[in-house]
């Protein structure tokens, strides 16, 4: 087993708690440009979360020996577990997080759909299903009001999905 996926996990974790530290660093910033780097680490924090997540399937795929190259998103994985009669604690644990609609994980892959959209209106309101981050990644120009809860939502979904990767790694190592 090659571990590239396992590396590059643990990369991408580094990378969003990187952006993390300069999204702090921008939020109290003074300078003209506070708004538009604070815009740019947002999307860049849910970027590196979103794609440590994709590298966390296909090491989980690693470890039960599929083909990687046929693993972008949950339900691919979820197709070769099935095909192959294979039960997975980390399979169904996924599944349940990214199903709830008040879990971290489904929340922050919304956010992460949202940097695809693009609306001109302030309708949504954050509720237990849909975070600060989703709503201002898809306004065009956010007012920042939210800030500091966008950065408490992002700090918690890193300490979530690196939680989540550390118990899973151990689970898998013992089999």
């Amino acid at each position: 087993m090659s571990n590239i996926y396992l590396v590059r996990t643990n990369q991408k974790i580094n990378f969003a708690r990187i952006h993390l530290d300069a999204l702090t660093v921008a939020q109290n910033s003074t300078k003209w440009s506070k708004h538009n780097e604070i815009e740019s680490y947002n999307e860049s924090i849910l970027f590196h979360l979103a794609s440590g997540y994709a590298s966390f399937l296909r090491e989980v795929a690693e470890r039960y020996s599929f083909d990687t190259s046929k693993v972008s998103k949950l339900a691919d994985l979820e197709s070769m577990f099935e095909e192959s009669g294979q039960e997975s604690p980390e399979r169904s644990e996924l599944s349940i997080l990214e199903q709830s609609e008040v879990s971290w994980l489904h929340k922050m892959l919304a956010a992460y759909d949202a940097c695809w959209k693009a609306m001109d209106n302030h309708s949504k309101v954050a509720s237990d299903t849909v975070s600060v981050s989703e709503i201002h990644v898809v306004q065009v120009n956010p007012n920042h009001a939210e800030d500091g809860e966008i950065l408490a939502e992002y700090k918690l979904w890193l300490n979530e999905f690196r939680s989540l990767v550390e118990r899973l790694r151990s689970d898998m190592q013992e089999w």
